[in-house]
């Protein structure tokens, strides 16, 4: 007998905190999922509800606007940059493993124009957006 009591009164507490806990704000989850959704009546909604789904409304303009207003890099930009990183790789381990090459006669100059492959690719990762 006890232990029923003990079940009933866990199973109250839990249906208590649920209800408290949806209604902690005065809001009805249902409004709030119908704000969310934007298929809520404006006119049949509490004040504070409309503030929030106003809000709502504001934050995505902002956001579209934010959008709308960023710059974009052509699209060769990204495997011109790439590229130019993994020739001056490429470069640097063709001299390491023969020094005769890619360029015969200049010797360690090769490094550099490796260096300058590599340093060129990672400048223009600078002004990638």
């Amino acid at each position: 007998m006890a232990d029923e009591k003990l079940h009933t009164t866990a199973a109250d507490d839990a249906a208590k905190k649920s209800e408290t806990s949806e209604n902690t704000y005065g809001v009805p989850m249902d409004e709030v999922e119908a704000v969310l959704n934007a298929t809520a009546d404006k006119a049949t909604l509490s004040p504070q509800i409309q503030k929030m789904m106003q809000r709502q409304e504001e934050n995505r303009r902002r956001v579209e606007d934010s959008i709308k207003g960023t710059k974009a890099n052509a699209s060769w930009f990204v495997p011109l940059f790439c590229s130019l990183m993994i020739i001056g790789l490429f470069w640097a381990v063709v001299y390491y493993l023969n020094p005769m090459l890619p360029i015969p006669g200049i010797g360690p100059w090769n490094l550099v124009i490796a260096l300058v492959f590599v340093m060129v690719g990672f400048l223009m990762t600078m002004w990638w957006r």
